[in-house]
């Protein structure tokens, strides 16, 4: 497979999106319902082969509120840093909600060739809320080797997802978060990894964004 890679080489940025609305006492509690998650990710890969990553991030649904949307494709070896917020909290009268994000990568394009045949050595796991319909999601096609370390931690405030993993082969990552059914996902990532990775990701969700095991 080949590709390319659509980045710039020792990259680094930065955006913070704030805005303010005011909200009427009596009907406060109603529109906070309705409001997005709080949710933080820090992440950070190293890929020599092929990825796939895109990301969307969103305090309210349609033309509302603040997004940010994502992405990277190609082949060749690169280092990424992901750090970011989503997030609506209340200041008197005010609901205040943005989203703060840092990206920091190198990318060097290479052509990469995936192998012939495929290991038929699988690994997966999914936690899911089947109320809300967060969903945390990894797997792994083996082609060589894969050493892997996940964490789930829940409560009655939040929910944290923890991956650390090393794999030649393919590793999938998808990852969804929503407060509750009258909401719109605060934040969607879908990632593919083919060829030697090294994944280490942290996603914390606020309150009522619990996690239900197993899912299918």
């Amino acid at each position: 497979m080949r590709g390319w890679l659509f980045a710039l080489a020792a990259a680094a940025c930065m955006i913070l999106i704030i805005s303010a609305a005011l909200i009427a006492s009596g009907a406060a509690s109603s529109d906070e319902d309705r409001l997005g998650q709080n949710v933080s990710e820090h992440s950070w890969i190293f890929v020599n082969g092929y990825l796939e990553e895109s990301r969307v991030m969103q305090t309210h649904a349609g033309f509302a509120g603040q997004k940010v949307v994502l992405g990277t494709r190609g082949s060749g070896m690169a280092t990424r840093t992901i750090d970011s917020v989503v997030y609506n909290d209340r200041l008197g009268d005010y609901m205040v909600d943005g989203i703060s994000l840092t990206i920091s990568g190198n990318y060097d394009y290479r052509p990469y060739i995936p192998p012939m045949t495929q290991s038929d050595l699988k690994n997966a796991l999914c936690a899911k809320n089947y109320e809300v319909g967060s969903v945390f999601s990894e797997s792994y096609n083996i082609d060589k080797d894969l050493i892997k370390d996940t964490k789930i931690y829940q409560n009655d405030s939040f929910s944290v997802y923890e991956i650390s993993s090393e794999i030649q082969g393919t590793a999938r990552i998808g990852q969804r978060v929503q407060k509750n059914a009258r909401t719109s996902p605060t934040y969607m990532m879908n990632g593919m990894y083919m060829g030697y990775a090294q994944i280490r990701s942290e996603l914390v969700a606020g309150n009522t964004s619990v996690l239900t095991l197993p899912c299918p």
